[in-house]
């Protein structure tokens, strides 16, 4: 009986146990809200939005971005004609990181005028 009950103590500790390190284990989490890949942007500004999750450092094209205490972050950036490759790298305190990356078209807007 005592076996038994400290079996299934032991089985809860380390239960336990996992389910407080694998915010650890598990690195860091990036998700991209916008530009969606591919996305057509028609006059060169562009907000990149999303959310983080133990995160100590946010990049846009190796440029730091300051996140919000909820996780969530935007940049506008203004890009020129043709298209880009957004590159997003969000790393955790243990030197791990994870890169994302958005192809972004942008247009050219010159309006014709008549004189």
């Amino acid at each position: 009986m005592t076996r038994l009950l400290l079996a299934a103590v032991l089985a809860v500790l380390v239960g336990y146990g996992l389910l407080e390190a694998y915010p650890l284990l598990s690195g860091p989490s990036l998700t991209i809200a916008t530009p969606a890949n591919g996305a057509a942007e028609p006059n060169g500004l562009v907000t990149v939005s999303g959310s983080i999750r133990r995160v100590v450092a946010l990049t846009l094209d190796g440029a730091p971005i300051l996140p919000e205490q909820d996780g969530s972050f935007s940049s506008t950036i203004s890009l020129p004609a043709g298209s880009a490759i957004l590159t997003l790298t969000a790393s955790d305190r243990f030197g791990r990181s994870i890169t994302k990356t958005r192809t972004v078209f942008v247009s050219s807007s010159s309006p014709l005028t008549n004189n």
